[in-house]
């Protein structure tokens, strides 16, 4: 067994993130479905993705500075 506490705090995290969007998308949508109806639910998934945009950027532009910081502080 590893004792790699940095790993299982990434997959830990990972887990979290995944189970998440999981509850949002699948229970959220579905009792959207269930009490409102096709359409409300097709409206909360537009909703949903349009939420996740800013989010997904804001990843993107922290990933490419620590990237930026990782490359800028190589030893060569």
């Amino acid at each position: 067994m590893s004792r790699d506490l940095r790993k299982y705090i990434k997959d830990t995290n990972t887990q979290i993130i995944i189970g998440a969007f999981v509850l949002l998308f699948v229970v959220g949508l579905g009792l959207i479905w269930a009490i409102y109806g096709f359409g409300a639910a097709v409206s909360g998934f537009l909703c949903l993705l349009g939420a996740l945009v800013p989010i997904g950027l804001i990843f993107i532009a922290l990933y490419g500075i620590d990237w930026i910081v990782k490359y800028g502080n190589r030893d060569n």
